[in-house]
């Protein structure tokens, strides 16, 4: 079956959750996690879960866990943390909790920020996506650069086809 076909089942609406990880923003300073929310509505998608949480990763595992929790939500999307500074744990905590991890996704994004945002600082950036508990997670850098980059080129045109890819064989 061609992508195109693949791509007829893709779901049109998705519920999501977004996640910043941060110690310093707050609800009226964090740019990243509401152009995460904003592109996620303008493309039809809506928002049941938003959250900021601190650079710990007790905090973090257990974010992602309770919205896991919540049926409706269909993916969870996480911006900061991803670097290589000590207080980065964003992806310790989270690729512990995979099921499947999606490899593609940090590659392409560190391959699309070289090209069009960062050059070779790119390779810092520890960008990553799987599957848990049958939702899909990606993880994003915290700069609007990068999350500008990964909804318009990676999440935003795939995100109804993986969802499909994730349910198609769920016997409820």
């Amino acid at each position: 079956m061609s992508i195109s076909k693949h791509k007829e089942f893709a779901r049109k609406e998705i519920n999501c959750g977004v996640i910043t990880v941060s110690d310093t923003r707050t609800g009226e300073t964090d740019k990243s996690g509401k152009l995460m929310i904003e592109l996620l509505k303008f493309h039809g998608h809506s928002i049941h879960n938003y959250q900021i949480v601190k650079d710990d990763q007790q905090q973090i595992k257990e974010t992602i866990e309770d919205m896991s929790r919540d049926e409706t939500v269909k993916a969870i999307l996480i911006n900061g943390g991803t670097g290589i500074a000590a207080r980065d744990v964003t992806i310790e905590s989270v690729t512990s909790l995979f099921d499947k991890e999606i490899t593609g996704f940090g590659e392409f994004f560190r391959y699309l920020s070289y090209k069009e945002d960062i050059g070779s600082a790119a390779m810092l950036s520890r960008a990553t996506a799987g599957i848990y508990m049958n939702k899909v997670i990606f993880v994003t850098p915290g700069s609007t650069g990068a999350v500008k980059i990964a909804m318009n080129k990676l999440i935003l045109p795939e995100l109804g086809h993986i969802i499909h890819e994730i349910e198609k064989d769920i016997i409820v």
